[in-house]
C-alpha cells in the first residue's frame, strides 16, 4: 500500500465532484456506439481496430467542457470511459461472429439473429467487467509504477491538458468531417474507383492500393515500422508467391476442384489466385504468428495470473474506504458471473453447453487477467486477442469433438464460445486502461466500474444492428467485407473438426511465420499482410509514410510529439467519419436506394481512375498539412 500512499491523484480522495451524470452517460452511450460501429466496419474491411480511448477522451474533453460548458475532468473521463467501451465489444465481435454468417451463407446453418449476437456480445462484455473488478487493486494499484498502461495514462494527459485548453477536438470533429465526404464521394456517388491496380501481362503478381482514408489513417497510427510490415507480407504474397503459382502450376488443381489454377488466373487474376490459395497460406501464417505470440509471453501469463488469483485471496476487507479506493461490492460481482454462467447455459439465443459455459469461465478469467497485463506493459494495440481467441478455439474445438458435439453443432458452439472468450479479453483490456486513467485522475473506480457496463450494455445492443445491416448490404466474405480474422476463426474450426483445410497450403503460411519468426520480423503485423489484399497494405503504408514524413519535418522531440499526436486524432475523425458513412451507405443498399445516389455512369474509367489518384494525393496532402498547421498553431518552431 505503500506506492498507492506515496502516490497523489489530480482530484484528491477527499474531495467530491460530478463523476456519473446524465450528460456524461448520455455522452458517452453516443461516442461508444459511433466508435463501435466504425471500429466493426474498419476491422471487417482490414483485419485490424484502432483504439478509442485517446480519441474519446478529446471528443469528451470538448463535449463536456466546450459544448455542456460543464467543468469536471472526472465527468469527462467518464464519458471516455463509456465511449470507448464500443470499439472493445465491437474488436471482439468481428473476429469470431462473422463465421456464423458465413456458415449461412453456405447453406450449413441458419444465420444468427440479431438477439443471439447481442446476447453473446453483452454476455462476454460484462464478464470482461467482473473479471477485471478484483484484479484492479492488484494491476492498477499496487503496479502503478511498473505497469504503465499507455493508452490509459495518455488518456489521462489529454484530460488533464483540457484543464487548460480545448483545441484539440475541433482536429477529431475535422477529421471525421472530411473522412464523412470522402467516403460519400467513393462510395456514395462513385464519382472515382475506390481501388486501383497496376499489371503486366508478363507477369501474374499485381499491385496497387485502395483510396479510403480510414485504411490510410490505420497507417498513421500504427507508424512506419508496423505498415512496413503489413506491406512486405502483401509484397510476399502478391509479388512472389502469386508468380510461382501460376508459373508452375498452371494446369494443377491445388485448392480447387473445379478449375486448374491456369483458368482461375485467365478468368479473375491475381485476385482469383488470392481467393483460392494465398488465403490458405495466410491462415496458416495468422494462427502460427498468435501462438508464436502467445508462446513468448507465456511465463509473463502464467506470472500474472498466479499474482492475479494471490491477490484477491488476500485482499484485505477494510471497513471505511476512501471514495479512490472504492469498487463494485465483491459479493455483487460473484453473483453476476455465476448468474451470467447459468444463463450462458440455459438461453437458447447463446449455443453454448454447461460445458462450454464453465470453459468460458475458467478460460475468461485466466484471459482477462492476461490481457490486462498486457496492455498494461505494451498497449492495447499489442495485446494479442487473436492468439488468445485461436487458442480457446483449438481448445474448444478438440474437447467439443472428442465429447461427441461434432459437426455444424460443434463448429457453431465453439465459434460462440471463442466469441464470448475474444469479448471478455478486449472488454478487460479496455477496462484496465480506463481504470488506469481514473487512478491518475483520482475518479471513484464503482463509478467508472458502472460507466463500463453501461458502455458494455448499449455497445451490444447496437452491435448486433451493425452486424446485420453490413452482411445484409454486402456480405461477410466480399470484397467490401473481407472479414479476416472471422474466416481464419472459421477456418481453424472446420480444419479441427472435419480435416478439410489443404494443409499443404496452411502448412506453407506456418514455416513463413516461423522464418519470419527466426529473423526477427514482427509476426502477427508480416502475418497479416500476407493474409490481407496487397490494395490495403498498400493504403495502409502510404499512411505509414505519411507518419514517416511528419516525423522527418518536426526536428525536435517535443514538436514531432505534439504534431504526430495531433495528427492521430485527425486520423481517428477519419476513420470514425468514413465509419458513420460507411453504416448509412449500408442502410441504403439494404433499403434497395442506394442506386439512386450513385452516379459511376455519368464518369468515364479514365476520369474515375485519375480521379481515385488526386483524391488520395489529396488526402495525403491534407493530412500532412493539419500537422504542420497544428505545429504552428502551437507555437512551434
Amino acid at each position: 500500500m505503500n506506492k498507492q500512499d506515496k502516490f497523489k491523484p489530480y482530484v484528491p480522495h477527499e474531495k467530491k465532484t460530478s463523476e456519473l451524470t446524465l450528460a456524461s452517460v448520455i455522452t458517452g452511450i453516443v461516442l461508444a456506439i459511433v466508435f463501435g460501429a466504425s471500429n466493426a466496419y474498419l476491422g471487417l474491411r482490414v483485419g485490424i481496430t484502432v483504439s478509442a480511448s485517446i480519441p474519446a477522451a478529446v471528443l469528451a474533453m470538448g463535449i463536456i467542457r466546450v459544448v455542456l460548458r460543464r467543468n469536471s475532468v472526472l465527468e469527462s473521463n467518464i464519458v471516455q470511459t463509456i465511449g470507448s467501451a464500443g470499439e472493445s465489444v465491437a474488436a471482439g465481435a468481428i473476429f469470431t461472429l462473422p463465421a456464423l454468417f458465413l456458415w449461412a451463407a453456405e447453406g450449413k446453418t441458419e444465420k444468427p439473429d440479431i438477439f443471439e449476437i447481442t446476447i453473446i456480445a453483452l454476455i462476454g462484455g460484462l464478464l470482461g467487467v467482473f473479471f477485471m473488478i478484483p484484479l484492479r487493486n492488484a494491476l492498477i494499484v499496487k503496479e502503478h509504477k511498473n505497469l504503465p498502461y499507455p493508452e490509459g495514462s495518455a488518456c489521462a494527459e489529454v484530460l488533464l491538458a483540457g484543464e487548460k485548453t480545448s483545441n484539440s477536438s475541433s482536429t477529431v470533429f475535422k477529421g471525421m468531417g472530411l473522412g464523412a465526404v470522402l467516403k460519400f464521394i467513393v462510395d456514395g456517388l462513385k464519382l472515382v474507383k475506390s481501388e486501383i491496380s497496376f499489371k503486366t501481362k508478363f507477369f501474374a503478381g499485381e499491385i496497387g492500393t485502395q483510396v479510403y482514408p480510414a485504411v490510410l489513417s490505420v497507417g498513421y497510427i500504427c507508424g512506419p515500422k508496423i505498415s512496413g510490415y503489413l506491406f512486405s507480407g502483401g509484397v510476399l504474397s502478391w509479388l512472389v508467391i502469386i508468380p510461382l503459382i501460376v508459373l508452375f502450376g498452371e494446369n494443377s488443381y491445388v485448392a480447387s476442384e473445379s478449375f486448374s489454377i491456369g483458368e482461375i488466373f485467365s478468368q479473375s487474376g491475381a485476385g482469383g489466385i488470392w481467393s483460392t490459395h494465398i488465403r490458405y497460406i495466410g491462415a496458416g501464417a495468422l494462427a502460427a504468428g498468435g501462438i508464436i505470440s502467445l508462446i513468448k509471453t507465456l511465463p509473463l501469463i502464467l506470472k500474472t495470473f498466479a499474482k492475479s488469483v494471490n491477490s484477491i485471496a488476500l485482499q484485505e476487507h477494510r471497513t471505511e474506504l476512501r471514495r479512490t479506493e472504492k469498487d463494485i461490492n465483491m459479493k455483487l460481482v460473484l453473483i453476476s458471473i455465476a448468474l451470467l454462467t447459468v444463463f450462458m447455459w440455459l438461453v437458447p439465443a447463446v449455443p453454448i453447453s454447461f460445458a462450454g459455459a464453465v470453459m468460458v469461465v475458467v478460460f475468461g478469467f485466466f484471459f482477462a487477467a492476461v490481457s490486462s497485463r498486457m496492455v498494461g506493459l505494451v498497449g492495447s494495440s499489442n495485446n494479442p486477442i487473436s492468439g488468445m481467441a485461436i487458442a480457446t478455439l483449438l481448445a474448444a474445438t478438440l474437447i467439443l469433438k472428442l465429447s461427441g458435439v461434432t459437426g455444424i453443432r460443434g463448429m457453431v458452439n465453439a465459434i460462440a464460445i471463442g466469441s464470448v472468450i475474444c469479448i471478455i479479453s478486449a472488454i478487460a483490456g479496455d477496462t484496465s486502461q480506463d481504470l488506469k486513467t481514473g487512478f491518475i485522475l483520482g475518479a471513484t473506480p464503482k463509478k467508472q466500474q458502472i460507466g463500463e457496463i453501461i458502455g458494455v450494455v448499449c455497445s451490444a445492443l447496437a452491435i448486433g444492428a451493425t452486424l446485420y445491416l453490413l452482411d445484409l448490404a454486402w456480405g461477410f466474405g466480399s470484397d467490401e467485407l473481407a472479414a479476416p480474422q472471422a474466416t481464419l476463426m472459421k477456418i481453424i474450426t472446420e480444419g479441427v473438426m472435419e480435416g478439410s483445410l489443404p494443409w499443404t497450403l496452411v502448412l506453407c503460411g506456418v514455416f513463413i511465420t516461423v522464418f519470419a519468426h527466426c529473423v526477427r520480423i514482427p509476426v502477427l503485423p508480416f502475418a497479416i499482410g500476407v493474409y490481407l489484399p496487397i490494395h490495403l497494405t498498400s493504403c495502409i503504408m502510404i499512411g505509414g509514410l505519411i507518419r514517416w514524413t511528419v516525423e522527418k519535418i518536426t526536428k525536435h522531440e517535443d514538436d514531432r510529439k505534439i504534431a504526430t499526436t495531433k495528427g492521430t486524432l485527425f486520423c481517428s475523425g477519419l476513420i470514425a467519419g468514413e465509419g458513420i458513412v460507411g453504416i448509412a451507405l449500408a442502410l441504403l443498399a439494404v433499403m434497395k436506394v442506394d442506386s439512386i445516389i450513385d452516379l459511376s455512369s455519368y464518369v468515364s474509367p479514365v476520369v474515375s481512375f485519375g480521379g481515385a489518384i488526386v483524391l488520395l494525393v489529396l488526402t495525403a496532402a491534407l493530412l500532412i498539412f493539419s500537422c504542420v498547421r497544428i505545429k504552428q498553431a502551437e507555437g512551434i518552431k
